[in-house]
């Protein structure tokens, strides 16, 4: 897809909550990629481990649940669940970077408004395994502002047997758990608002990205294949956002970018 995105598009993304971009890598872009997140669970990426958050998908010592995210390498294994802080590795610095996402962000937060990488996360749904995740809209209440769009980008074919995303198109217009700072909804919510809908699978070719608002509600279930299901997700913020906590991010567009 070309860095332009039409007046219909984004009066579809408005209404719907998501916009499929397309294939959005260069030659051979995708194949480095998969390949980086592959060394990088297998702990032989050059890449500074002690800033990178993992999370393990089956944890041997926590009876095959999902371990605990923290800071570092577990083990040397392709059943990683998540790993976080990627802009940290200088080709998924590269892809994020990418003229087309700029000229979403100053589409969305403003031309000329500095961006921030809220966060940038490898999910992994390895083969036969994967956590489910429920029905929520991605939101944190111990940020300033709310960051507005995430671009989500399949490193594998997706598809419903192996855990692709669902979502619901037009429920990203309100918040429909506010007081619950996860934005994870309660199972009242499920019976109410999501049995009401028809939610949409996300199946896209290895290379796809979509483009989704944080408010949109989506899902995943396990993986039933004999193949991992990997994607690569980057929420964009307003750079003049704050953390409650104290947290800081990089910036990714706008004067003082990482490079």
């Amino acid at each position: 897809m070309s860095a332009y995105i039409s007046e219909t598009e984004w009066e579809a993304f408005d209404a719907q909550g998501y916009l499929h971009l397309g294939n959005v890598m260069n030659d051979g872009e995708l194949e480095a990629l998969q390949e980086r997140i592959d060394e990088i669970m297998m702990g032989t990426a050059s890449i500074d481990y002690d800033r990178v958050m993992m999370q393990l998908d089956s944890d041997p010592d926590r009876g095959g649940q999902p371990g605990p995210q923290s800071k570092g390498h577990k083990i040397p294994t392709l059943a990683y669940r998540k790993i976080q802080d990627l802009e940290w590795d200088d080709r998924f610095l590269s892809f994020l970077q990418k003229p087309l996402f700029r000229k979403i962000c100053e589409h969305v937060y403003g031309k000329g408004t500095p961006v921030d990488c809220f966060r940038a996360m490898f999910m992994n749904k390895p083969a036969r395994e994967g956590t489910p995740l429920v029905w929520h809209q991605d939101r944190w209440t111990d940020l300033t502002m709310d960051p507005q769009i995430t671009i989500w980008t399949a490193l594998d074919p997706t598809s419903a047997e192996n855990g692709c995303v669902k979502i619901i198109p037009g429920s990203h217009r309100e918040l429909i758990n506010p007081e619950q700072g996860s934005g994870f909804l309660t199972e009242e919510h499920i019976e109410t608002v999501v049995a009401k809908c028809e939610p949409v699978d996300l199946i896209l070719a290895a290379g796809d990205s979509v483009l989704l608002h944080n408010w949109t509600l989506h899902s995943s279930e396990i993986n039933t294949t004999d193949r991992a299901r990997r994607a690569f997700s980057v929420c964009y913020m307003h750079g003049d956002t704050r953390s409650l906590r104290g947290n800081t991010f990089t910036r990714v567009f706008g004067s003082g970018a990482v490079r």
